[in-house]
């Protein structure tokens, strides 16, 4: 395949620094998801650890390279998992960390964030304004700041769910792929290509925030000024030329979906596989439930990313989807 920036022997090595607890996550065959759906589908089960989410497969990466340096202190800006992850790695490390969010973020990653003991800093306006700042704390501080997706670590930390599943899992014809700012898609797509070069890579992305998924159709960074969608894991609009360039190289198709599928796919994953996720986690579920002619009698894998919920808004989604 062409060169990413990733390398799968630095991906394999990656799994001797990550705290065992976030790896060989769950993967299995849902077969209670698959009358609905017309497809075999297998959930690759990423909540199931501390902090909820994917994120601290780099996360640990990068803390495990600060805690050997001079400098011990880091900033991010995160609309909530990334700053979870980041605070509980640094805290395993005795590193400084500060995380960057919006005020409007979700309520249950902030306090979480708090709770793992890094500084919290909030910003009025969404994720690109957090990033602004968090980029303006780092110059002033002399500090390492972690750039979701940019940082090869973040990439290459998530690729590691990628070896999981190509080694435990049976033949499979696709993976869907929440789409946000491509540390997940590229990472993962990148082991995908590498080691089942036959099986599609599809990227998957709310129709209310698709800068990524514009700019990989049009091969070039394309901005939107606006995101609006209830998936805030994925709701960048400033997409990262360099994550554009190894997205272009490891991505199949790249597809933008409503928000009612969203919640229709949250929904399935509640009364059919017992699983309580962010709305970002069931991207994948959505895409089949808008094209399920592309997916009939394939076998699917989608990755459930996150489950770090508001639980009133996760009730009015959910509910609302019964009517």
């Amino acid at each position: 395949m062409p060169e990413t920036r990733l390398d799968t022997a630095r991906i394999r090595a990656a799994r001797r620094v990550i705290d065992p607890v976030f790896l060989d996550t769950p993967l299995y065959r849902c077969e209670a998801l698959e009358p609905g759906l017309g497809c075999a589908v297998s959930i690759k089960l990423e909540t199931a650890n501390p902090i909820r989410s994917f994120k601290a497969r780099g996360t640990e990466l990068v803390a495990s390279r600060l805690a050997d340096s001079a400098s011990r202190a880091v900033v991010c800006a995160s609309a909530g998992n990334l700053g979870q992850a980041l605070a509980w790695s640094g805290r395993r490390r005795g590193l400084d960390v500060t995380v960057v969010a919006s005020r409007f973020a979700t309520r249950v990653k902030l306090d979480r964030i708090r709770a793992l003991g890094a500084k919290l800093e909030l910003v009025d306006g969404d994720h690109e304004a957090a990033r602004e700042r968090a980029a303006a704390i780092a110059r002033y501080d002399r500090i390492r700041l972690v750039e979701d997706s940019l940082d090869i670590e973040t990439c290459e930390g998530a690729a590691t769910i990628g070896l999981e599943l190509v080694d435990t899992a049976p033949s499979f014809d696709a993976v869907l792929i929440a789409l946000g700012g491509g540390a997940l898609a590229t990472g993962v797509g990148h082991v995908v290509k590498a080691l089942v070069p036959g099986a599609e890579v599809i990227c998957v992305q709310p129709l209310g925030a698709p800068a990524l998924t514009l700019s990989w159709r049009q091969r070039r960074v394309v901005t939107t000024d606006s995101a609006d969608t209830i998936a805030d894991g994925v709701a960048g609009r400033h997409p990262i030329p360099a994550v554009l360039d190894d997205l272009l190289l490891v991505a199949d198709d790249a597809v933008l979906v409503r928000e009612e599928s969203i919640v229709a796919g949250m929904r399935l994953l509640l009364n059919h596989a017992g699983l309580v996720v962010e709305p970002s986690a069931a991207l994948g579920i959505a895409a089949i439930l808008e094209d399920p002619d592309r997916f009939a009698g394939r076998h699917v894998v989608t990755i459930v990313c996150g489950s770090n919920v508001d639980v009133d808004a996760y009730h009015r989604w959910v509910s609302a989807a019964r009517r």
